[in-house]
């Protein structure tokens, strides 16, 4: 069995600091806040969405409440007539006694990433002001910005800018120029705007990040303080904004919480300075900030750019050195001032796609040199702090590594090619070393033969690179300005290193060869460590490197041989010359004198047979302290630490630990434990507590004393060792399976930073959408990184098994792995499961991949056998299996089987070791065969092949390494050869690959990484990269081919830092560089060169006609056209047809299709290059009058907007006795739930308010007044979609196929009375989408991806016009809005667009196949809307929108509008609203585009603007808004419809549920309420009036299984508010208590072991019972939350009911008045009689039920187990479960038989006894829910559930019945109850 583990460490805070238990979870009402669960990661800043378009600081931070923000002498808050609000007065004479800052501390950061920071201040008349800014920049490097009237001159420094601030005046009506001083007694308000990126850029050339924090010091007025990436204008209306060209400019009016009031009549800058610095444009450096000249007239020239003012450059007291700078200082701008720059955070859009981060100045190759690198990722990615990491390669030169362009003839360019970004591992040697820094920001630790230091703060590292073989031993000098590192093996270097520059000052024989212990001094003057000499006998040697940092060498002080044993030694921190050791038996003191080293031993007395595994010192005084007043810890693997005397050498006190028997006050002596203690690895010590790492996998931090344990947090593998941080605020660990990480003591927080295989690493798979890669490794475990946080997702081990390799699908979620059993599976990365499994081989994988397609999937083992599956709906067919094809000693990996980049030939070693064989991939028919062995006429030994790969597609080339380390270049579609490299490696060569773009090639060999250019064109034509202690396994480039990844010891993770490809492909569509202009000509300009701008002028649409579609029997790779079938019938129209093709269309990419009735038609491409073929008909054509043969494309697109119906294994009943009319005891009131796997399956008209959504195979109509609901019921099978017409009279509705049913079905509803006027059959798997036409006469229906095909009926008689076959998946459909005729389709890679003509009965559809521009590259196409006229608005699965012009069927712009896939496209124009698998709504500006459209390239703006941006709970499915885009509501994947509404920026859940399978439902006492359980560990609260969501409480990373609600006390009624709880089981084995009122949990037990399956209160609440998956029964105490009872009789089979009820108290014999049952899987029944006040619990009957004989089952695939007290009949228990007979048993206690039996249609999933009425209801896997009359009666059957009805459950009053099916919830009345 597999097993899946997250690998998070367990962090468990003791009852001494306060724990309460319950800080797992949290509740949530209806406002969707999150829940306390689970870790909190650090505030780092991130380009968040909820700061745009601009955030508010004062308002967001709360600063009135000076909760978050602080505040330091005369700071008040005032109101303001003039100002209309709440302004903040600072008064002070010291700024550093009077201010306010944000936020509140100095260690926080506000996180804000806006471009803009807006200041709204006035200076107080006569006075000095100081503000101060703190930003970061994208190194992590924090700048103080100041700006102050104080100042006299420009300042700066490299973290320091002060800017003199001139103050402007009222009656000069501008500012004094160059005069800073106190403020004027007029001075103005003032808008400051302050662009913080071009500040930093300027001034001191770095990159800014963001806004750390803001300090406000003495004599301001200030109204408002806001971040924003938009460039507000103060005088501009947003009436004139949308008019206008703003938009284009990156120019937005004032909000209204920035803008100062204007009376009416005056102007804006006639009252108001508004200062904006840098200027626009600013090249040159300014030494003051103020008011420029003229200020802007307000008005028409209120845009106008002011000048500049008359400043003189600052004179810096450094030379200028940066040569950017000096580029920025003297090179005019070329781009037009009028336009910003462009950046990520605004999504303005020009023409294709959006423009670099920053606009780069032409001309500037150092700034085009940065843009090119720091726009390859993720622009918020930290840099490394090294210099690349490499320290061998075939050329170096001095200074920057820069960029080449290709044709150099010296060698490689740019040299290095590759850098060193991350490494992914830890250890290697040993896994105990890993120090602090003295600042404690950083960590430092080896990774085999390389050092790390790892920065917390942002994640960066710094390679210390020099070591040849693993590092055994780290130490650091006090300081932290020396780090000493020594390496394994039999050499014995040691080296030390400069810490903070990284240089190796010094290489040193260290004469010891198993060194185990390095310790520096405090001071780092000396240097000591342990180890082995050539003799096997432990030596110590001491070492002077006081000279190192001076230039000098290493000089020994002394030495000393010793027999005893020392694992650990270390200097004292106090005395240089002061050593101490520990190991078996012994604890010995040395001291260094006269060269000589000398040692004595503590007496141990009785403690003398311990093992000492490590020793610290006690932190505390100064040097001056004598020695014998210093305590020494030792810790010993028996769990005792000693106290050792200095000064009398001996044991002072000593305390047993962590005993394995715990006794008395837990002082246990040595001598008398009785059995042994848990081993303690390591001790550290602060001036406060102390920390110990054990074997257990514990860090405990202690008192000073030992006598209590304050914090613990618990690793998967034992602690290596511990390391207190300097400032005492972090507890470092590592442990032995290879992770580190630390414990905040402060926070209660543990952080992993590292973790690693415990092996070598063999093979891996790279992922390139989600950044992730998959490894196998010696330790038996498969293991998925994220590249990016280099953090572990997931780790996957099977028992008694090793994995041997690994492959990534390359679209969906999916990794398949391959074993030493020979079995390969397949697991499922979103749900975390196992997929599929299949036994093809008998012995263990060697090869496993993808073709690129992702159609295809190959497999080979060691006995040779060669395996051929086919992927269909992420399932996967096993098509052909060949034995003895592939070399048994081929080796083992991903590239043991390679395939070509067109998914078309497959490559291999074998059948024998000599021989290459090339395959077809789809058939695996062999292609070629080619002998190695004799290529080399002049070779003596015989030649073996080792690895394969593909080249480039177009040369179809074949590349082999072979045993004699040559790379062989072979055609390979004749095995000629073409030519040969030899020599590659000293060894073989282990692993080959090529670049996409065919230039560079990559091998591994030995422990190097050698990258070549593979046209050879170099006198060197290689660079070679060392770095790697072990043999490199694999190496490869990443999807995007920016980085490199080889494997071996560990993960390396390099930059590749070559020259883009020159042409364009999809990874790069994104850039200028990349994107054409197709001109109305047809000719194509150049591609820009990448230093240009973003292009300014629109192009013009593209006027020429797409091209031909291709109608080969045989579709190219990639994406193919709408060509179906085709006939001899196309040129002439035979006799009796009823298709035709009109002759007068030439255009050979229109399709047309005719129809004279309801036959179906064939979508056929119309070709002039057909015109001269044969009359003949082809052997592969349909014939006349049958339905043409599906298409083979049967694979579900890369698109979540395609539907996929949930799996369901429950079929329709066999039989339903439905109600007579009038005579329905049960009626469906409500349903709770929202199916959120449909796609569009929610409609809203805003003009009728009608309102419907789908849940299961139910659409609820919902009033959104009242909340009443009513419902229609027809289909059988869970809706798809629904539509509704545009007069909204009319409602379409899809679900699959029924049983029996060929096609799916189709429901047609009258949206007046909700009835039922038509079904429609014609689609055979699922309906994808459906429209009706703007005129409401016809309805559009489109299949799935299996189904493929299209049809029109009519909306008259909903009679089937037309059906067309298309050759690819269709996604979304949608007629226009301005031609009843014309309607588009959305797919692969294109649009469809078709046009609608009928002639009297005849209806014609002509179609026009229009693909995606080339520089998306190959994407789906996924939804759409139409816009204005002639525009529509496609979506992308890659994020982007495509604006097309329906007059030319041509796309004439694009903008990456989302990071994920746009499924949901809604327009009212002049606004766009989309909605993507990122969970964002996003609400565009699109006003300029039809201008865009008309006037081409003179049209003055084109650009759209981002308006609003809302994220909510899941993935977008639906919405619907109303004609201005204001409101609406959205449905997402989370079960969730929420009410949108832009205008106040709102989001309000409307419906709710769950998305998961809900476990478990009950009904509140006094029935106002129920709660609903599910396996998204959620528990909720329903009000059952209105249907809402009350409460949530949410568990992460649990199931909750079963719950019940708290019974209300005897005699009291209503029942009390304040008194309701409700008890949840989880798969963990815990019981929570929830209080309902006060919303929190009240009480956490942990009872079972297993998961629990039932749970239940007593009759009086005062005990719960809880069953669990493994039989165990507990009766726990709520108040004191111990469990008094376990009970074991049904150990071994789970619990499926418990279920308590009253009796008298002497009935049946036995004493108790509660009457309690539990039944288990094994269809046992075991009745109980309790008096817990007296504590009994007595046995009253067994029951078993037979079952027939057969082969054995699970006991979880057989019908549940099921029993209840029967309410109108005492004494008697009613049973339903698998049995001899399908029926339910009436059993009496009192008679101990079975009273009667009732016959059912089925084995019942769920049985509720109604407490009022003899009625039983039951629920079946058939979907049927049946009311049972009891004894007797006909029963009747209710229909409305999708999938088995897993619960039903009656209210106390019976008037009420709650049913279950998968996540949708069921509420039914009883009216006659």
């Amino acid at each position: 069995m597999m097993g899946l583990t997250l690998g998070l460490g367990r962090l468990r805070i003791c009852r001494q600091w306060g724990a309460n238990g319950a800080g797992d979870l949290g509740a949530y009402g209806d406002n969707g806040g999150m829940s306390r669960l689970g870790f909190h990661p650090p505030m780092i800043p991130v380009l968040a969405a909820w700061q745009r378009p601009y955030l508010n600081i004062f308002k967001h931070f709360r600063v009135e409440e000076w909760k978050r923000s602080a505040k330091e002498g005369d700071v008040a808050a005032l109101t303001d007539t003039r100002m209309k609000g709440t302004i903040y007065r600072i008064r002070g004479s010291n700024p550093a006694s009077s201010y306010l800052q944000l936020p509140r501390a100095g260690t926080q950061s506000l996180g804000l990433t806006g471009r803009y920071l807006y200041l709204l201040f006035r200076p107080l008349p006569r006075k000095h002001f100081l503000v101060h800014l703190d930003v970061t920049t994208e190194e992590n490097q924090v700048v103080r910005i100041s700006f102050s009237n104080l100042f006299k001159e420009f300042k700066s420094s490299a973290t320091w800018l002060q800017f003199p601030f001139v103050c402007g005046t009222a009656s000069e009506g501008t500012a004094r120029r160059g005069v800073p001083g106190a403020a004027p007694a007029d001075a103005r308000w003032t808008c400051l705007v302050l662009d913080l990126p071009s500040i930093l850029a300027l001034y001191l050339s770095r990159s800014y990040s963001h806004l750390r924090g803001v300090k406000l010091c003495c004599n301001l007025l200030v109204r408002n303080l806001c971040t924003s990436d938009l460039l507000f204008e103060p005088g501009v209306t947003f009436s004139r904004a949308r008019l206008g060209d703003l938009s284009c400019r990156g120019v937005a009016p004032m909000p209204r919480e920035l803008a100062f009031p204007v009376p009416k009549g005056e102007k804006w800058h006639d009252l108001y300075d508004y200062i904006r610095f840098p200027s626009e444009g600013a090249k040159l450096l300014h030494d003051s900030i103020q008011k420029s000249f003229p200020h802007p007239v307000a008005g028409d020239q209120v845009l106008e750019e002011p000048s500049h003012p008359q400043t003189q450059l600052v004179t810096h007291s450094r030379a200028v050195c940066d040569p950017s700078l000096v580029q920025q200082m003297s090179s005019p701008k070329a781009v037009p001032r009028r336009c910003p720059a462009i950046t990520k955070s605004i999504p303005e859009v020009h023409l294709a796609a959006p423009g670099p981060l920053g606009a780069v100045p032409a001309g500037d190759p150092v700034l085009e040199e940065k843009q090119k690198l720091h726009s390859a990722g993720d622009t918020r990615q930290p840099l490394p702090l090294s210099d690349g990491g490499i320290h061998v390669y075939a050329h170096q030169r001095r200074g920057q590594t820069t960029r080449a362009v290709r044709g150099s003839e010296e060698g490689l360019v740019p040299d290095p090619i590759l850098k060193l970004r991350t490494i992914i591992g830890f250890g290697g040697c040993s896994t105990k070393w890993a120090l602090w820094t003295q600042d404690s920001r950083a960590v430092v630790y080896p990774c085999h033969a390389v050092i790390v230091a790892l920065l917390l703060e942002t994640g960066e590292q710094r390679f210390f690179l020099g070591h040849t073989d693993k590092v055994a031993a780290l130490a650091l000098g006090g300081s932290s300005t020396v780090l000493a590192s020594a390496q394994a093996g039999p050499r014995g270097l040691a080296r030390l290193w400069d810490f903070p520059t990284g240089t190796c000052l010094c290489l040193f024989k260290t004469h010891l060869q198993s060194l185990v212990s390095l310790s520096f001094s405090h001071s780092g003057d000396v240097l000591c460590g342990v180890g082995k000499d050539m003799h096997s006998r432990t030596m110590v040697v001491v070492w002077n490197t006081a000279q190192v940092t001076r230039g000098g060498g290493v000089t020994v002080l002394a030495k000393a041989h010793t027999d005893v044993d020392i694992q650990a030694m270390k200097i004292a921190f106090f005395d240089d010359s002061r050593l101490v050791s520990c190991g078996r038996d012994n604890i010995r003191l040395w001291r260094v004198r006269s060269g000589a080293l000398r040692s004595c031993p503590v007496s141990l007395g009785e403690y003398h047979g311990l093992e000492f595994t490590d020793l610290a010192f006690e932190r505390g005084p100064g040097p001056e302290q004598e020695p014998e007043e210093r305590a020494l810890f030792v810790c010993s693997r028996s769990g005792h630490v000693l106290e050792v005397d200095y000064k009398n050498v001996c044991v002072r006190s000593a305390r047993r630990l962590l005993p394995a028997q715990p006794q008395g006050d837990g002082q246990e002596q040595a001598g008398s434990s009785s059995g042994s203690g848990i081993a303690i690895n390591s001790i550290s010590m602060s001036s406060t507590f102390c920390a110990t790492g054990s074997e257990d996998g514990y860090v405990r931090l202690w008192l000073l004393d030992f006598s209590a344990a304050v914090l613990e947090a618990e690793h998967e593998a034992s602690v290596s060792s511990v390391c207190i941080s300097p400032d005492s605020h972090k507890v470092l660990s590592t442990t032995a399976a290879g992770s580190l990480g630390y414990l905040d003591v402060q926070a209660r927080d543990y952080s992993t930073l590292m973790r690693s295989h415990k092996g070598s690493v063999l093979a891996f798979s790279v992922e390139g959408k989600w950044q992730q890669i998959a490894t196998v490794s010696q330790d038996s475990t498969i293991r998925v990184w994220d590249l990016a946080s280099r953090q572990q997702l997931y780790d996957f081990s099977a028992a008694e098994e090793t994995p041997c390799t690994v492959a990534f699908h390359p679209f969906w979620e999916m990794l398949a792995c391959g074993f030493d059993s020979g079995v390969v599976r397949i697991f499922s990365l979103a749900a975390s499961d196992l997929l599929l499994e299949h036994k093809q081989h008998r012995t263990a994988v060697t090869g496993l991949t993808f073709s690129p397609d992702g159609n295809l999937m190959f497999s080979s083992c060691l006995q040779g056998t060669l395996a051929l599956y086919r992927l269909v709906a992420q399932k996967v067919q096993v098509l052909r299996v060949l034995g003895n094809v592939v070399a048994r000693d081929a080796g083992s990996g991903v590239d043991t089987l390679v395939v070509s980049g067109d998914s078309r030939l497959l490559a291999f070693v074998g059948p024998s070791q000599y021989v290459v064989t090339v395959m077809e991939a789809c058939s695996l028919d062999e292609l070629l065969r080619v002998d190695i062995s004799i290529l080399d006429l002049h070779s003596t030994i015989l030649d073996s092949a080792v690895k394969v790969c593909f080249g480039p597609v177009p040369q179809g080339e074949l590349l082999v390494s072979t045993s004699s380390n040559k790379i062989l270049v072979l055609d390979a579609k004749t095995g000629r050869l073409v030519r040969e490299v030899s020599p590659v490696h000293k060894l073989s060569c282990s692993s080959l690959a090529l670049s996409k773009d065919g230039q560079y090639l990559l091998t591994a060999g030995d422990k190097v990484i050698k990258v070549w250019d593979y046209r050879m064109r170099f006198n060197i034509n290689f660079q070679v990269f060392i770095g790697h202690s072990e043999p490199v396994h694999q190496v490869a480039f990443t999807p995007n081919q920016e980085h490199v990844i080889s494997v071996g010891d560990a993960i390396f993770l390099w930059d590749f830092l070559a020259p883009p490809p020159v042409k364009s492909s999809p990874a790069r569509a994104l850039s200028p560089a990349s994107t054409r202009v197709l001109r109305s000509d047809s000719s194509s300009e150049k591609p820009k060169d990448g230093s240009e701008t973003p292009r300014q002028t629109v192009p013009l649409p593209l006027l020429s006609s797409p091209p031909c579609l291709d109608i080969s029997s045989v579709h190219p790779a990639g994406f193919r056209s709408i060509s179906s079938e085709s006939d001899r019938e196309e040129e002439t129209d035979l006799p009796g047809s009823n298709s035709k093709v009109a002759k007068e269309h030439r255009d050979a990419s229109v399709i047309v299709v005719e129809s004279d009735g309801n036959e179906e038609s064939v979508v056929r491409p119309k070709g002039r290059q057909e015109s001269s073929r044969s009359p003949e008909k082809r052997a592969d054509e349909p014939r006349k009058g049958t339905r043409p043969p599906k298409s083979q494309c049967c694979i579900r697109p890369d698109s979540y907007r395609h539907f996929t119906p949930r799996f369901k294994a429950s079929v329709l009943p066999q039989s339903f006795l439905s109600p007579p009319a009038g005579s329905e005891v049960l009626k469906l009131k409500a349903v709770i739930g929202y199916n959120g796997n449909g796609r569009g399956n929610m409609v809203w008209n805003p003009d009728t308010g009608f309102f419907a959504y789908s849940c299961g195979c139910v659409i609820v109509v919902e009033d959104l007044h009242s909340g009443s609901q009513s419902h229609w019921l027809g289909h059988a099978e869970e809706i798809s979609t629904l539509t509704l017409s545009h007069h909204a009279q009319v409602l379409a509705s899809a679900s699959g196929q029924r049983d029996g049913d060929s096609h799916c079905q189709i429901c047609i509803w009258s949206t007046q009375d909700g009835a039922c006027t038509a079904e429609l059959f014609h689609h055979e798997t699922q309906v994808q989408a459906m429209a009706f036409s703007w005129d409401d006469r016809f309805l559009v229906t489109i299949g799935d991806y299996s189904d493929q095909t299209m049809a029109l009926w009519s909306t008259n008689t909903f009679e089937l016009v037309l059906s067309t076959r298309i050759s690819e998946p269709v996604h979304d459909v949608a007629f226009s809005p301005f031609s009843h005729q014309d309607l588009a389709c959305v797919g692969r890679g294109a649009v469809t667009f078709w046009v609608l003509e009928q002639q009297g009965a005849a209806v014609r559809l002509k179609a026009h196949h229009a693909p995606a521009p080339a520089v998306l590259g190959l994407v789906e196409l996924t939804s759409l809307c139409h816009g204005a006229e002639a525009l529509l608005y496609t979506g992308t699965n890659s994020g982007h929108i495509c604006v097309w012009d329906t007059e030319t069927n041509s796309c004439f712009m694009t903008w990456e509008a989302d990071e994920g896939e746009i499924g949901v496209l809604l327009c009212r124009h002049p606004r766009l609203l989309s909605g993507s698998n990122t969970k964002r709504i996003r609400l565009w500006c699109v006003a300029t585009v039809q201008e865009l459209r008309l006037k081409g390239p003179d049209a003055r703006c084109g650009s759209v603007l981002l308006e609003h941006e809302i994220t909510l709970d899941g993935t977008i499915v639906s919405a619907a808004f109303d004609d201005s885009l204001e409101m609406g509501i959205v449905g997402t994947t989370a079960g969730t419809l929420w009410y949108i509404n832009w205008v106040e920026s709102t989001s309000i859940r409307l419906i709710s549920g769950h998305k998961n399978k809900v476990t478990e439902v009950c009904f509140s006492p006094d029935e106002r309420h129920c709660a609903t359980c599910g396996e998204d560990g959620s528990v909720r609260i329903w009000a059952l009036g209105s249907t809402e969501l009350v409460v949530q409480f949410q568990v992460l990373n649990q199931s909750c299984q079963c719950l019940a609600w708290k019974p209300g006390p005897v005699g009291v009624w209503p029942y009390p508010g304040e008194g309701q709880h409700v008890v949840a089981g989880y798969s963990d084995g815990t019981v929570r208590v929830f209080s309902v009122s006060r919303t929190e949990m009240e009480l956490k037990m942990h009872p079972h072991a297993a998961a629990l399956t039932a749970v239940t209160y007593s009759t009086d609440g005062e005990m719960i019972l809880s069953g669990g998956k493994d039989g165990i029964v507990a009766v726990s105490s709520p108040r004191t939350g111990m469990t008094i009872h376990v009970l074991a009789d049904h150990k071994g089979s789970p619990i499926t009911v418990l279920q308590c009820t009253r009796k008298q108290y002497h009935d049946l014999g036995v004493e108790g008045g509660e009457l309690w049952l539990a039944a288990s899987s094994d269809r046992r029944v075991s009745v109980w009689a309790s008096d817990w006040l007296q504590d009994k619990c007595e046995l009253l009957d067994w029951l078993s039920f037979p079952a027939p004989a057969g082969p054995e089952q699970a006991l979880d695939s057989l019908p549940p187990s099921l029993a209840a007290f029967c309410p109108w009949e005492h004494g008697v228990l009613v049973y339903v479960g698998f049995g001899l007979q399908k029926e339910a048993l009436f059993y009496s206690l009192r008679k101990k038989q079975v009273l009667r039996k009732i016959s059912l249609p089925a084995f019942a999933t769920s049985l509720s006894l109604s407490p009022a009425a003899p009625f039983m209801a039951l629920g079946f896997g058939d979907r049927l829910l049946r009311l049972q009359p009891c004894p007797g009666g006909a029963p009747q059957d209710y229909a409305g559930h999708e999938d088995t009805v897993q619960l039903c459950r009656f209210a106390p009053s019976g008037r009420r019945l709650l049913t279950a099916s998968h996540s949708a919830v069921l509420v039914w009345e009883l009216p006659g109850a």
